[in-house]
């Protein structure tokens, strides 16, 4: 078919990647599966570019430069780099990527690209993609790194943003060498602390260093942005915004969202960053944009945009007048800031995989597409999202209706939904309906797939599912979708296809079916279907339950050899995949099977096969008017084969092979379009079949066939459509399928309609408790037949359970009787059962679920065993000494021993070699301590302290226990990490005799415990027989062993302890049944006839010798006549007889109570004995604790030492590990060292052989210049000095900007390629100078043109010299670093050196700082205990008499100083009261004399001598009253004109008040305006003198720390003063009171 056309694509839909880039002012691409796809923001118009290689991985773009690269996925890929708008291949590149790229990135200075390869060698490579040629690369770099971005300032810094790290790379060039250096940035951690806390930091103490890691978490970036000054905006995962400057790699904190004082719509997080001349905007988590002012550190939201959704992409257009946003789930929004508030909706296409798409047959133009999550959109047949629904349920298959504008969707659970597309913005769900139930277990992988299937000219809708039922629907609206009824074929349902016969009006099914034979996913059974076109509600249609009539319904099966995994039905024909053999096969179907019966099953073999999809499994579709048959598979591929000659075909790859290839394909209705969904690539492609010119008859083929069927069912569409619209919404009006209202609800977000449909798919459970609520079709049938069928036979069936009912009564009455017969007359009760196979069939089932909970039983039972093992392997039996205890008898005490294991063979070889060596080691010192030991004239008490010090000395109290090794160090003398380690081993063995010595104390004092429970058991069994005779009733104390003394009960279970019945096997019950039967045969014999038991019975009673306990038993017989008779009427014999009874009875009464009273002494005997015998046992355990204190102790001292000792060991491995780590480094730094010292003689080299290049062109350049009038020389002077101002004339083009003055990023370093491409420019406009406009008019025409030539040879040569100049600069420059470099190698390599010498010198420290372990008595420690521990860091060991000689002196010091304080108080005392006296009369004088200087200094005044002489005292007050009167009546009268002159006053000031408020309304209107043009000053101002209010704030603030500082010194200084005069004042006062004089303190030594 490869001659008849060729396959384009159209368009794609999909959001593959989350990436969105610019690739000019208006126009953005995006990935959509094996695609790119490039959208007009402003005409909306799309266009697809497919990759030449095999599909897209990583791709970029840069708008600058109007290019786009991306790689492929595939083994060793490549970096393919194209233009636009041509899309013309710029060149290939082919780097040392095994598997594929993570990253990839543009420069926009440059023909730079950067990408980052992914597993195995993380390399990091930037390439000049111009002439495909790595520049520099570094491998095992990019491990983690997600995004690579270059710097828009400086294409030589490249920011790698990674999953947990922020790297910035430094590009460092040298003429034609880059190298790569990284600057990593250290994140702040979580909590925001920047520079605090290192990654790793040493802890000193007293005796060496030990490393310690403290990791902290850190901050998790997410975005990054450059700024216009080379640094970096950094969004992290938990909401911090940092600014990094990558020069000195200080990151500053922006934004702490912990921090009180934190901005609350910040908090959110940081998605994306985008900068922007107005601030900087920042997207998060929430629906919210932010555009933030940053001052310093510093952050203000200027602005802030609702959003309709998250969005994770946000960035600007070159002109920065459009800020484009993208979301997660496929939306992309455009907003232009300086134009409109809105934003705008650009590309709607909703993540997930797609499930199907389809051209609907009534409407060509129309494209209706579902996604596995159950988005349902309908496209344009350009590529135009027109509407959307969201059906919320998982989706499985999507056909469309050829007689009715709608479309059916099948979900997982087994719905299907009818979705009216006749309004095609707003579609709706009309009808649900409910057919399959599949297993719960299997709904993960969607193994309930349904198929759903129309014919051709729609009458009916066919659906089949893994559960072997095809149900047939009425596909017309006007029927409401009603289900006519199913069949079942031989398996579940792989494919489904259909074909109608019109001339015989007969619909054919053809249905893949899986066998019991067959693999998962393949069939070789094939049921075909054959199906009237006729009304099929009639009678003898359907069956009662909807399956449909035989005769109705033919059904024929096939069988083919090989499985198959699709298949399509054609006329007389079918198509087949085989994946076995990866083939294409034709199968020509039967045409007389009326003979043959339904379930006989016909052979066939393939008529053809030719090769097909090499990666399957693959899907067929055939196409409407059955010329062409489509393929698709998991390689991607579309293949278009004609149907009478298979061999031929057309392809396309449409869909990536990685990603799973296509999942399904659909003809449109006229065969030239075709729609494939990818499998897990999330694209939905378009392609057209485009027929050759010489071949348009096959294309007229079918167009024809679309006419002419669009004809025959146009009658039809008048009818169905508004039947399908009248339909109402299913959420309004929701019959169910039993006839029931559902409601629905039904949703609208952002003008998508979403409708829940949401089935109880999640488990098992809610499957079948959804069953009453939510029945199937075929459920409700059922169900409603079975109520027909009751109500149909009702009087039978109540006939037939009365009739029942009696022979039940009958046969009760029967077993009653039964019982009551003898048992060689009674019947078994299995002879009365009826049914005996149901019986059997009962029991087999009951006796199978016993088996089945047997073996669980016993398979816990067996497992519960082995753990018991091994627990008690582990635990117990691995235990040389088990673990007991030993309780008091009169207390809850208890004393535990040392559970013990038994000593490995390696311990005791390793003990026993440690015992040999220090044998030899102490032979070996034998002769020196014999002569050191001779000492003579030694006092007991210094033996005494001798003792004392050895014991204290030996670090424990293991020799008082009488365990101490002869072969111990001493603790001064351990010098070795190797005899540290033997006196682990011998300190180990100390402890172990230790515990060994207690445990046999422990087990003495057990075995006396049972002794004595044996003997109390034998006392108090004596005791219970005196209390049986005395018939006392007590409560005897009978101890035992408790579980803790006796551990092995753990492991036995008693059968006490099992509270339930015992089951026994009838094996064990026989076993146990002959086991009784021989005891009691055994008892039988014994009880036999035996004549001396018999004999010793008849005589002694059965027992050898007399009791006395009979003797409380006995009774004297009273005489008869003492109860018949009176004592009068006794006869002397009678009474002589009763004077014998009494006396004996009195004997027996005396003997009997000295017998009791002897009991009793015996049982208090007995009792006191028991009482005692436990208290010493109590004693004794009392004893065995203390020892058990005392061991404990010593234990745990040995412990102590072994710890300090292990201790000690670790710290020594610490430091050789340290010496050997620092040496690595040093040789690493060294060999470093010497080549980069290769490396910079090298480039020193170089840059003074290439300055030698720049001199000589210099040089030739000046020579230009001097040779300009000797090349001219025939000319005359002022001709000369003319053309000499034109050679030094140059065009404008060197201070042209290469960039707009719209650009953010304006100013740029002239990199390489842009000075390269400066002399093209500059001899560009050389032509405009170079005109004969600018030629002089004198001059010679030829002489121009020879002047022209010499000055452009100048400008070539003055070029050169400024590229040489610039390459000069940076390779100083360059050697410059490798310089700086040099000397840090070199301090790094001091540094190390330095830290090693270190770390000799404080091993050699710590060798000799040796820990000793010393035992001191309470008392003898005079250390403060400032903490829970004291600190002996600083003290010293005395010997005893130094201090106690040293507080005896002290003490009779103090009795003196005593006794002299004493005598000063009462000399003091003394004085004082003398002082006292002589104050008090002095005191008495001057009050005295202040009394006597009072009296005669009284004065008498004037008034007080008149009043004495008047006599008429009320004239005289007359008087004064009247005088009094007039000065009043005075004052009032000048008051009164007072307020009046005043009242004037205040008239006229409110005239002036209403004059200046006119004159100051006036003045208000000039002050606003005023303050306006102030306002615009004010800004003019600080806009232009922000550099000299910084200065003067700076130099302010520097005036105001100076000031605070000196009145901190100030306020310092006077504290000091206070605290001074307080201590003086304080010793003033003191002087008065009697002081005890400290005593002197001791001094420190150390």
């Amino acid at each position: 078919m490869d001659a008849v056309g060729c396959l384009e694509v159209r368009w794609a839909q999909g959001f593959t990647n989350q990436r969105v880039w610019f690739v000019d002012k208006e126009t953005i691409c995006y990935r959509c599966g094996n695609y790119m796809v490039f959208l007009n923001l402003e005409s909306k118009v799309q266009s697809v570019f497919k990759s030449s290689g095999n599909g897209i991985s990583a791709f970029t773009a840069n708008v600058n430069s109007g290019i786009f690269a991306f790689s492929e996925p595939k083994l060793n890929p490549s970096i393919f780099v194209y233009n636009y708008p041509e899309l013309g291949l710029k060149n290939e590149l082919n780097g040392t990527a095994k598997l594929d790229y993570t990253s990839l990135a543009l420069s926009d200075g440059g023909p730079y690209l950067g990408c980052c390869s992914s597993l195995p060698d993380h390399t990091i490579t930037v390439w000049n993609w111009y002439t495909a040629e790595p520049i520099c690369t570094q491998p095992q770099s990019g491990k983690d790194v997600i995004s690579l971005v270059f710097n828009p300032m400086s294409w030589l810094q490249i920011c790698a943003l990674g999953t947990t790290s922020l790297t910035v790379w430094n590009i460092e060039r040298s003429g034609s060498l880059h190298i790569m250096k990284p600057s990593v940035v250290d994140l702040p951690s979580a909590d925001g602390v920047t520079g605090a806390w290192s990654r790793t930091h040493t802890q000193r103490s007293g005796r060496g260093k030990r490393p310690q890691h403290c990791v902290r978490a850190r901050l998790t970036p997410t975005a990054t942005c450059w700024t216009a000054t080379s640094q970096l905006y950094v969004g992290c995962k938990e909401g911090f915004l940092l600014l990094v400057d990558p020069e000195s790699l200080t990151v500053s904190v922006l934004f702490n969202p912990t921090a009180v004082d934190a901005i609350p719509e910040l908090k959110a997080g940081f998605q994306d960053l985008a900068l922007h001349r107005d601030g900087l905007i920042t997207a998060g988590k929430e629906l919210v944009l932010h555009c933030l002012q940053i001052k310093g550190t510093q952050i203000e939201i200027t602005q802030t945009w609702e959003l309709e959704e998250p969005v994770t992409i946000v960035i600007f257009s070159p002109d920065y007048e459009t800020l484009l946003l993208a979301s997660k789930t496929g939306q992309i929004y455009t907003y232009k800031p300086s134009r409109s508030e809105k934003m705008v909706k650009v590309l709607d296409v909703l993540s997930g995989n797609f499930v199907a798409g389809a051209v609907l047959h009534t409407d060509k133009n129309i494209c209706v597409s579902v996604s596995d999550s159950g988005e349902l959109q309908l496209w344009s047949i350009d590529g135009f999202c027109i509407g959307s629904l969201s059906l919320r349920a998982k989706v499985t298959s999507l056909a469309c209706c050829p007689v009715a504008q709608y479309a059916a969707v099948g979900t997982v659970s087994g719905h299907v939904l009818f979705i009216d597309l006749f309004r095609k913005q707003q579609p709706r769900l009309v009808h649900k309906i409910h057919l399959y139930r599949g297993p719960v277990d299997h709904l993960a992988f969607l193994l309930v797939c349904v198929f759903y299937s129309f014919d051709q000219e729609g009458n009916y809708l066919f659906t089949g599912a893994a559960d072997s039922h095809v149900y047939v629907l009425d596909a017309k609206p006007s029927k409401r979708f009603s289900v006519i009824g199913y069949t079942v074929v031989p398996g579940p349902i792989l494919s489904l296809s259909t074909q109608y016969i019109r001339d015989r009006k007969q619909v054919k099914v053809l249905a893949l079916c899986n066998g019991q034979k067959d693999k998962k996913h393949e069939g070789r059974l094939l049921t075909l279907l054959t199906l009237p076109v006729r009304d099929l509600t009639g009678p003898g249609c359907i069956e009662l339950q909807g399956c449909l009539s035989n005769h109705i319904l033919q059904k024929s099966i096939y069988e083919v050899p090989h499985g198959l995994q699709s298949s399509v039905l054609g006329v007389s024909e079918f198509f087949a995949y085989c994946l076995r053999r990866k083939a294409l096969q034709r199968f020509q179907l039967p045409q007389d099977t009326d003979h043959l019966s339904s379930e006989e099953v016909v052979q066939l073999k393939p008529e053809q096969q030719v090769e097909g999809h090499p990666l399957g499994p693959a899907s067929l579709v055939l196409s409407p008017h059955h010329s062409w048959l489509a393929s698709v598979g998991r390689d991607g591929l579309l293949h278009i084969r004609e149907t009478p000659s298979m061999e031929r075909y057309i392809e396309i790859q449409c869909h990536s092979y990685r990603l799973g290839g296509v999942r399904s394909v659909s003809f449109s209705a006229d065969s030239q379009t075709l729609i494939t969904a990818g499998a897990r690539d999330g694209s939905l492609v378009c392609t057209n079949l485009r027929i050759l010119v010489t071949d348009e008859g096959k294309g007229n083929k079918a167009t024809q066939y679309s006419q002419s069927m669009a004809q025959f069912l146009e009658n039809v569409l008048k009818v169905e459509n508004p039947a399908l619209s009248d339909l109402p919404d299913w959420s309004q009006e929701s019959p169910s399928p039993t006839g029931s209202k559902e409601p629905q609800k039904e949703e609208a977000s952002g003008g998508t309609d979403t409708v829940d449909v949401t089935e109880q798919d999640e488990s098992y459970t809610n499957l079948l408790s959804a069953t009453a609520s939510d029945p199937t079709w075929l459920e409700t049938k059922q169900e409603a037949a079975v109520k027909a069928e009751n109500q149909q036979h009702y009087e039978t069936k109540e006939q037939l359970r009365k009739e029942f009912k009696e022979l039940q009564d009958a046969m009760h009455e029967m077993m009653r009787e039964n019982e009551n017969l003898p048992e060689n007359e009674r019947l078994e009760l299995r002879e009365f059962n009826l049914d005996v196979e149901e019986q059997r069939r009962l029991e087999a089932r009951g006796a199978q679920e016993v088996a089945r909970v047997r073996d669980q039983i016993e398979r816990e039972k067996l497992a519960n065993c082995y753990l018991r093992d091994v627990l008690k392997r582990e635990f117990w039996d691995a235990m040389k000494v088990k673990d007991k205890a030993v309780k008091a008898f009169h207390s809850e005490h208890e004393v535990k021993n040392y559970p013990m294991k038994e000593r490995s063979e390696k311990e005791l070889e390793d003990l026993l070699r440690v015992q040999t060596m220090r044998k030899i080691e102490q032979a070996d010192d034998g002769s020196q301590q014999d002569t050191e030991e001779k000492k003579s004239n030694t006092t007991s008490e210094k033996e005494e302290e001798e003792g004392h010090k050895s014991a204290a000395l030996t670090g424990s109290l293991s020799a008082q226990l009488g365990c101490s090794n002869p072969y111990l160090y001493d603790q001064f003398n351990l010098q070795t990490t190797e005899q540290k380690i033997n006196q682990i081993t011998l300190l180990q063995d100390v402890i172990h005799q230790i515990k060994t010595a207690f445990n046999t104390e422990f087990e003495a004092v057990y075995k006396r415990k049972e002794l004595e429970l044996k003997r109390m058991k034998d006392g108090n069994r004596r005791i219970m027989e005196i209390m049986a005779e005395l018939h006392i009733k007590e409560e005897l104390w009978e101890p035992s062993l408790s579980d803790n003394e006796r551990p092995e009960r753990a492991l036995t279970v008693e059968d006490s302890e099992i509270k339930v019945e015992r089951y026994l096997p009838p094996k064990q019950k026989k076993t146990e049944e002959e086991r009784k039967n021989l005891e009691e045969q055994r008892s039988l014999a014994a009880k036999s006839d035996n004549i001396k038991q018999r004999a010793l019975a008849d005589m002694m009673s059965g027992q050898l010798e007399v009791k006395k306990e009979d003797i409380l038993k006995t009774e004297i017989p009273q005489p008869e006549f003492d109860l018949t008779k009176p004592d009068i009427l006794w006869s002397e014999e009678q009474k002589r007889i009763y004077k014998e009874y009494e006396k004996k009875r009195k004997e027996l009464s005396e003997q009997q109570e000295k017998y009791r009273n002897d009991l009793e002494s015996e049982m208090k005997k007995l009792q006191t004995s028991i009482k005692e015998a436990t208290e010493r046992f109590d004693d004794t355990l009392t004893t065995l604790f203390e020892r058990k204190v005392k061991s404990d102790m010593v234990i745990c001292q040995e412990e102590l030492k072994i710890a300090n000792l292990v201790y000690s060991v670790h710290i020594e491995e610490e430091f050789r590990n340290r010496e050997v780590e620092l040496s690595l480094k040093l040789g690493k730094k060294l060999a470093y060292k010497d080549e980069l010292g290769e490396e910079l003689n090298k480039h020193k080299d170089d840059v003074e052989l290439f300055r030698e290049t720049y001199d000589n062109i210099v040089a030739e350049d000046k020579l230009l210049d001097k040779g300009f009038r000797k090349e001219f020389f025939d000319m005359r002077g002022p001709i000369i000095d003319h053309l000499y101002k034109l050679y030094k004339r140059r065009p404008r083009v060197q201070n042209m900007r290469t960039q707009t003055d719209s650009h953010l990023f304006e100013k740029r370093p002239l990199c390489g390629w842009v000075a390269s491409d400066g002399l093209g420019q500059m001899l560009k406009a050389m032509e405009e100078l170079d005109s004969p406009e600018n030629k002089p008019k004198s001059l010679d025409p030829s002489i121009w043109e020879r002047f022209c030539l010499v000055r452009r040879a100048k400008v070539e040569s003055e070029h050169q010299v400024k590229i040489k100049a610039l390459t000069l600069a940076e390779m100083q420059a360059f050697l410059q670093k490798r310089i700086v470099e040099d000397e840090t190698v070199k301090q790094e390599i001091k540094n190390l050196t330095d830290e090693l010498d270190g770390l000799h010198k404080e091993k050699n420290r710590f060798l000799k700082d040796i820990m000793v372990q010393v035992v001191v008595k309470r008392g003898q420690v005079e250390v403060a205990p400032t903490d829970l521990i004291p600190d002996y860091s600083d003290s010293v060991l005395l010997h005893r008499s130094v201090v106690e000689d040293l507080n005896r002196t002290i003490r009779v010091l103090g009795e003196q100083k005593v006794a002299t304080m004493v005598e000063c108080k009462d000399i003091r005392k003394g004085i004082i009261q003398q002082e006292w006296e002589r104050k008090r009369m002095a005191m008495q004088i001057e009050d005295l004399t202040n009394k006597a200087r009072d009296i005669q200094m009284f004065h008498i005044s004037n008034e007080f001598l008149e009043y004495l002489k008047e006599t008429d005292h009320e004239s005289s007050m007359a008087k004064r009253v009247s005088t009094l009167e007039k000065t009043i009546a005075l004052n009032e009268k000048t008051h009164l004109k007072t307020v009046q002159h005043r009242q004037a006053t205040i008239d006229q000031l409110k005239r002036q008040t209403a004059m200046k408020d006119e004159k100051n309304a006036i003045l208000d209107q000039q002050i606003a305006n005023m303050r306006i043009t102030v306002a615009e000053r004010r800004h003019i101002y600080e806009a232009i003198a922000v550099e000299e209010n910084q200065e003067a704030k700076t130099e302010e603030r520097y005036q105001l720390i100076v000031q605070r500082r000196k009145l901190e010194d100030l306020a310092r200084a006077q504290a000091e003063d206070l605290n001074l005069l307080w201590a003086e004042l304080e010793r003033q006062r003191m002087k008065s009171f009697p002081k005890l004089p400290k005593p002197p303190k001791l001094p420190k030594h150390k």
